[in-house]
């Protein structure tokens, strides 16, 4: 059985979607996925807040060692896996794809955010492993 979600890794999340949230009130739908990317990278740095951007993750399947088997769009503070979208609307896939991540990574939460909405909060999903 998991622990819940820890005190600091919850302060982490509210820290990055702050800045999402700045990114979508400044830019607003309509955009590619690597521009509001940018635009987060950018916040991160101004507030302090540690990141990796298109993380390259290897994958081992069996003897197998995949060396770019997966990229995350964002690695919150070795914590928080943020899978980015500007698309017409999240499906389950993205989901599945979500859960894939961190199961692979073994980190226990995981946000996917989709740009591509009028109000930033009808595009996230909270994934927890």
């Amino acid at each position: 059985m998991y622990e819940p979600i820890s005190d600091a890794t919850e302060a982490i999340a509210r820290r990055f979607f702050d800045t999402a949230f700045e990114v979508h009130r400044q830019l607003g739908p309509g955009l590619l996925e690597s521009v509001y990317e940018t635009c987060l990278c950018y916040e991160m740095d101004r507030i302090g807040l540690p990141y990796q951007r298109q993380l390259v993750v290897p994958i081992r399947y069996r003897e197998l060692i995949i060396d770019d088997g997966l990229r995350l769009d964002l690695l919150i503070a070795e914590e928080v896996v943020i899978e980015l979208k500007a698309i017409e609307a999240l499906l389950p896939i993205h989901e599945a794809q979500l859960l894939t991540y961190l199961r692979l990574t073994n980190k226990r939460l995981g946000f996917l955010v989709n740009f591509n909405v009028p109000l930033l909060k009808q595009g996230i999903k909270r994934i927890v492993l």
